[in-house]
């Protein structure tokens, strides 16, 4: 396969990853949270709020907010960045709009309202949560603190959930100042929307530490050490087809007392498994051991920031 196949076949997975995780989202606000009358943090709960106060539909107030967002990201994240966040956005905010027609009610009721409010800001809170961790891992974004957070963490060694959900808590504090209404148009009362704001803080709390708990998976690196006598064309292999580097060192087999070479590498934990059957295409008496590591900083992973 050339090297262009590969990149197009990246970009498709990176794009079909964007896509689930979108629709994901914007599930668990369809189903389980905008029902209740319940709002997060970010542009979607803003635009949450402004659905509950005006009628105005979510996502025509989330495009508009994002797309200011959207530019400043454009300078300082970059454009590949904006092209993936682009199509997210613009995916957010049809889904938005069009599941809040074709969602039935039945399954309105049967999923989220006969389940309680605290079911549905842990549910909705995890799925908007999952959401945003797949779209962030494969370069994109949902929108709104997500761009925010990807900023703050260009320059800083702080998460994106801590970042996302410190926002959303100010968010989510000042919506007790923001007049809104219930199904039946009357005006809630301070206590309502106070027990709403607490059933927010949930949804953002899980929202947050499940996208980090994603991010964390996505990005695990481990450490592989490779003992064969065909170390050589092992060696080209990874750097070629996996475009990792390769570290040769010179050991011993105690046992044999032969002399022998080494191979330590460093790669994602997504990609052990390919690894393995290729090494094993190769040969297949190769003695390896893998061992997780906590972090990996440099070309390749990540990077440290500067204070």
């Amino acid at each position: 396969m050339s090297l262009k196949e590969k990149n197009v076949l990246r970009t498709i997975k990176e794009y079909v990853f964007i896509t689930l995780g979108i629709l994901i989202y914007t599930c668990g606000w369809t189903i389980f949270l905008t029902p209740n009358n319940m709002f997060g943090g970010g542009v979607s709960g803003i635009s949450a709020i402004i659905q509950f106060a005006t009628g105005i539909k979510m996502g025509y107030t989330y495009f508009v907010i994002n797309a200011l967002l959207l530019l400043i990201s454009l300078f300082i994240i970059g454009p590949s960045f904006g092209l993936k966040t682009v199509y997210a956005i613009i995916l957010a905010s049809v889904c938005l709009n069009v599941e809040q027609s074709l969602i039935p009610a039945p399954v309105i009721q049967d999923f989220a309202l006969s389940n309680g409010k605290l079911m549905c800001s842990i549910i909705g809170g995890s799925m908007a949560g999952l959401g945003i961790g797949m779209s962030i891992s494969q370069g994109g974004s949902s929108g709104g603190t997500d761009i925010i957070a990807l900023i703050i963490t260009k320059y800083r060694n702080i998460s994106p959930g801590k970042v996302i959900l410190l926002i959303d808590v100010f968010i989510i504090a000042s919506s007790l100042l923001v007049p809104s209404y219930g199904a039946d148009g009357q005006p809630l009362p301070f206590v309502d929307k106070f027990i709403t704001a607490v059933y927010g803080m949930i949804v953002v709390t899980v929202c947050g530490n499940l996208a980090d708990i994603y991010l964390a998976g996505a990005k695990q690196s481990v450490q592989m050490f490779i003992l064969s006598h065909k170390f050589e064309p092992i060696a080209d292999m990874i750097g070629r087809d996996f475009h990792r580097g390769v570290t040769v060192l010179d050991g011993q087999g105690w046992y044999t007392k032969r002399v022998t070479s080494v191979l330590m590498v460093l790669t994602r934990k997504s990609d052990v498994n390919l690894l393995l059957r290729s090494i094993k295409r190769i040969d297949p008496e190769a003695f390896i051991s893998i061992s997780s590591v906590t972090g990996v900083y440099g070309k390749g992973f990540e990077s440290i920031k500067k204070s």
